[in-house]
């Protein structure tokens, strides 16, 4: 079989959750068929991947345009697959034209749903309507759609209710065991600045709207006086969020000692490191259908505190492996929580409750890496992600 992968990230333009799946499922997916990957950006080295870039005539408009545009030349160029494969709405409207003009199917992996991110509107304007026209059409067209949570599958279906439910299949986002697993060498610590003495509350993720930091950021200040918070931020989405969060950091870092932050993507080793160093890891987020990270703290032997949305609660179990912290949404389709203040409370309260007794947060990291290993292998991801293949072929 010869499957297209279509992707906006790939190694090493790597910088969120649909990037690790799209990378790992294709190492678990070249063991299994051919595989050829189009992604966007630089120049890619690797046998069997080509990039595409914004085309010249492009790049000053819009950037979803620009996405749009690299991606018809991804189409063009996967003639002689048997199917494609398209992950985020970056690259859906790409796969959605490589079958029509190629009369090959189309699946299609959710990884998150524009129209469940309004906040995106700030970032991208009118290439907000862009994308989610994308992402629908796509949708709608697509042979088989792929969620990678229960979660998921029900906002799929409730989005676009349009969709026959059994045209929608769950396969889970795998985690790599070898790649993150209990690391502690004290180089991390060295390197950053961090108190070995003192227990690391951490947070690794992008700066935007959904991954709720500055919720994370005003729990802080009821934080135990002997944590030390460790911010690992990504680029911001907007200048309005940057200065939201600068602003929080530095009264925070007025009140408190301990507070570190660290701005970039980190690579590999020093997330392993600073995961496995850390007492908590905390997921604020407002909206996740899935949330890999979690996955990779709770690989590294850390206990984990999250909201209760999408689907972490398929990942982290409560009482188990980490603690769940209610969310509720505000009614006015913007994403934000309905009691900002009890956000608040409640993260500080599960951080706590961990700090305040390392056994139970020893334990559940013991439970999370069991976990990890059990059920959320790529193998597995990949096996499952054939099945569907051989599925939409036999249906043609």
């Amino acid at each position: 079989m010869r499957v297209s992968i279509l992707t906006r990230e790939y190694p090493p333009e790597v910088y969120g959750g649909a990037g690790v799946h799209a990378t790992e499922l294709t190492r678990a997916l070249r063991r299994l068929a051919e595989v050829n990957v189009h992604c966007f950006g630089a120049p890619r080295h690797e046998e069997g991947t080509r990039a595409h870039a914004v085309p010249e005539a492009l790049r000053g408009a819009n950037p979803a345009l620009g996405f749009l545009g690299a991606g018809l030349e991804a189409a063009a160029e996967c003639a002689g697959a048997d199917l494609v494969h398209s992950h985020t709405w970056y690259a859906n409207g790409a796969g959605q034209v490589a079958g029509v003009l190629h009369g090959i199917p189309h699946v299609m992996t959710a990884h998150s749903l524009e129209p469940l991110r309004p906040w995106k509107a700030e970032q991208l304007g009118g290439g907000y309507a862009l994308s989610s026209w994308l992402e629908r059409t796509a949708a709608l067209s697509a042979d088989a759609v792929i969620a990678v949570s229960r979660a998921m599958r029900e906002d799929v279906l409730a989005v676009y209710p349009e969709i026959a439910p059994e045209r929608v299949h769950v396969i889970h986002n795998g985690i790599d065991t070898d790649a993150y697993r209990p690391d502690r060498s004290p180089a991390v610590l060295e390197r950053f600045g961090l108190d070995p003495d003192r227990p690391i509350v951490l947070f690794v993720g992008r700066v935007t709207r959904q991954k709720g930091l500055p919720h994370l950021l005003r729990a802080a200040f009821d934080l135990r006086p002997e944590a030390q918070l460790v911010l690992c931020c990504g680029q911001p989405d907007t200048p309005e969020i940057a200065a939201e969060v600068d602003t929080l950091v530095a009264d925070l870092i007025r009140r408190r000692s301990g507070v570190v932050r660290i701005d970039g993507m980190l690579d590999p080793l020093n997330v392993r490191q600073l995961l496995s160093h850390a007492a908590v890891f905390v997921c604020p987020s407002l909206y996740e259908p899935m949330g890999i990270v979690n996955l990779e703290a709770m690989a590294c032997e850390t206990a984990v505190v999250a909201t209760a949305v999408g689907g972490i609660p398929e990942v982290v179990e409560d009482g188990r492996t980490g603690l769940l912290v209610p969310y509720a949404q505000r009614d006015d389709a913007t994403g934000e929580p309905a009691d900002p203040a009890a956000l608040a409370r409640g993260l500080a309260a599960a951080v706590n409750e961990l700090l305040e007794s390392p056994g139970t947060a020893e334990k559940f990291g013991l439970a999370g890496r069991e976990r990890a290993v059990r059920e959320f292998s790529w193998d597995r991801v990949a096996e499952r992600t054939l099945d569907v293949y051989d599925m939409v072929l036999a249906a043609r």
